[in-house]
């Protein structure tokens, strides 16, 4: 992140005071994952006539709201960006408003296409498809909310997730061209269609990450 122009005080507020909700949420969603997110969007957006300042900002709260749920947690997220008037040092109203509203956008389920560059930016940023990735963070979502259950209900709750939102029909969405995005998809969707490599997999990330006895 040291690479992009972004104002050094707006990076000191956003370090001290919203990466750290991050510390709180699930392996899934934790600091880690915000700053691949920031790092990406801002690799984007060396493709587009975008203020950095405001994708910075946009992927550091994209899922800040994430204590209050995760189903409802891309509004919560917009919420804390737009009520957060310390931003206001740096962007304007409007600017506020734009910024929560491609937050609000961010969401693999959304069914409509992001208002505006900057949503359309932070979503591609926040896909993560990279298949350890994405294999990693469902396992690691379940395994979360069902500590006790044995490597097979894992198995099938994975399975099930990733062709819901993952295979070829999917709801999943890629609003920007990413060659790297794409070559993840596609690596996913080869690895979905081989349930033998699918488990194996997973099996490792289980094995991984279980508590030990």
């Amino acid at each position: 992140m040291n690479n992009y122009p972004i104002n050094s005080e707006l990076r000191r507020y956003v370090e001290a005071s919203v990466l750290p909700l991050y510390d709180a949420f699930d392996r899934g969603h934790n600091r880690e994952h915000v700053c691949r997110v920031i790092a990406e969007s801002l690799e984007l957006a060396q493709n587009y006539n975008v203020d950095v300042n405001r994708v910075y900002t946009i992927a550091a709260y994209h899922d800040a709201g994430m204590a209050r749920g995760r189903d409802l947690h891309h509004i919560y997220s917009a919420e804390l960006l737009a009520h957060d008037t310390n931003l206001l040092r740096w962007f304007s109203p409007d600017d506020l408003q734009q910024m929560a509203e491609a937050i609000e956008d961010h969401r693999a389920s959304g069914k409509h296409p992001p208002r505006s560059i900057y949503g359309a930016i932070v979503a591609e940023a926040d896909r993560d498809l990279c298949p350890d990735i994405v294999l990693r963070r469902t396992m690691q979502f379940g395994m979360n909310r069902y500590p006790d259950r044995p490597f097979e209900f894992h198995l099938q709750r994975t399975i099930e997730h990733l062709h819901e939102k993952y295979a070829a029909g999917g709801y999943l969405k890629l609003w920007l061209h990413s060659p790297k995005n794409e070559r993840g998809l596609d690596e996913l969707r080869a690895i979905i269609a081989n349930p033998a490599e699918l488990e194996r997999r997973c099996r490792a990330i289980y094995e991984n990450i279980k508590p030990r006895q």
